[in-house]
């Protein structure tokens, strides 16, 4: 196996412009997060198709690469460029985290792209399959997961650890040709491409401190109480990311919460709580505490957010009725039940004729949301056969 890797902006540019004549490029990316809050980008490995009557000693040496951006003045700017091409289909394993952190260096989502781990799930391969599986399964071959906890900030980096890291985009070629394939055999390519436009929007990866008080775990709270959250959430997103520190090494979650319940209106109070004494605050963290807290009571007092509603008896039934009717429909269509509909869209869909959830939308409602309104009417039902469970057409039901 090649082991190529790219250290200058030269052969960077070399390396991108050669691959931009391809039709696809697997992509994956080491990154260490645990000290702070934005990724640190370690190492980036891309793989390209082997070409017409290329040999294999030459697709052994430039189909895979590593790139190490932490080399002394390399410029990343021909990568971004190469994943901004929309020429080439940019195919990664469960992509999130490694577009967090080309959107957070480069502003903008690889595009256009392809996730197998999706792709996976849409071809009936179970939930978030893991790529080792995968490779396992379509490749027919294992790998070596010893250098997974590698601390890839360190160099120089070793033989074996280049090996690794370089197998999660050489496998990944033949797993996107496979399932691809499978994709098209099967007609379900718009199903992934309505998927793919999520993590191709930006805004999936911006996190906006406003919202952090959506991670909190609140209790029944009350308006004071969940103003004061909300404004130590807040405050606490934007320092974090100001200072590049994990939000807990700011403030963690049940210190925060016990602090919001108290209101305190000085620091003897901020640090007077059994977990808040456990933290480290420094004088000007403690005033911007205590001015989050003071401007919260004095802003517009918003209602806590409403708890979904929950199903009553009948509904609760007729939402156990409508998993089994999922689980029916998936395994004829060999499509991963949680990629169709989850829990909440279960008892939204047993509660509402016309509920907004995923599962009423695109590809989801031919497969399984029809059917399941169908049931609701009384115009399908449920059938334990030898086969397993039987979907029986009844026909519309006459009105009463």
């Amino acid at each position: 196996m090649s082991l190529s890797v790219i250290t200058t902006t030269d052969a960077l540019r070399a390396l991108c412009d050669d691959y931009a004549g391809s039709s696809y490029v697997t992509v994956d990316t080491e990154f260490m997060r645990e000290r702070t809050y934005w990724p640190i980008l370690c190492l980036v490995q891309v793989g390209r198709p082997r070409r017409e009557g290329e040999s294999d000693e030459d697709f052994e040496r430039d189909g895979a690469v590593l790139i190490d951006p932490m080399a002394s003045g390399i410029d990343l700017g021909p990568l971004f460029d190469l994943m901004a091409d929309r020429s080439v289909l940019k195919v990664f394993h469960a992509a999130r985290q490694d577009i967090e952190i080309f959107v957070n260096l480069a502003n903008a989502v690889p595009t256009p792209l392809f996730d197998t781990q999706i792709a996976a799930m849409v071809c009936g391969f179970g939930d978030q399959v893991g790529y080792e599986k995968l490779v396992r399964t379509i490749c027919g071959q294992g790998l070596d997961k010893s250098s997974r906890f590698t601390d890839w900030s360190k160099r120089p980096l070793s033989e074996k650890q280049l090996v690794y890291a370089l197998a999660d985009v050489t496998h990944l070629r033949d797993v996107y040709e496979h399932l691809s394939g499978r994709l098209d055999r099967e007609n379900r390519s718009h199903w992934l491409t309505e998927e793919m436009a999520v993590l191709e929007a930006v805004e999936t990866y911006r996190v906006d401190p406003a919202d952090a008080w959506k991670r909190l775990k609140m209790r029944a709270p009350t308006g004071k109480l969940f103003m004061a959250a909300m404004a130590l959430a807040e405050w606490r997103e934007a320092e974090a990311q100001a200072r590049n520190v994990p939000r807990n090494r700011i403030l963690r979650d049940d210190a925060l919460m016990e602090i919001a319940a108290a209101r305190p209106t000085t620091v003897e109070g901020l640090t007077s709580g059994r977990l808040s004494r456990r933290e480290n605050f420094s004088g000007a963290s403690a005033a911007a505490m205590l001015r989050a807290i003071e401007t919260a009571a004095q802003g517009v007092q918003q209602k806590p957010p409403k708890a979904p509603p929950k199903p009553d008896a009948v509904q609760s039934a007729l939402a156990d009725l409508l998993r089994t009717l999922l689980r029916a429909k998936t395994a004829g269509a060999d499509v991963a039940d949680r990629l169709v509909a989850s829990s909440s869209d279960l008892e939204m869909i047993a509660m509402e004729d016309e509920p907004d959830v995923p599962a009423m939308r695109g590809w989801r409602r031919d497969l399984f949301g029809e059917a399941a309104l169908q049931l609701k009417r009384g115009e399908v039902a449920l059938s334990a056969g030898a086969k397993g469970v039987e979907v029986i057409e009844l026909g519309p039901r006459d009105p009463v």
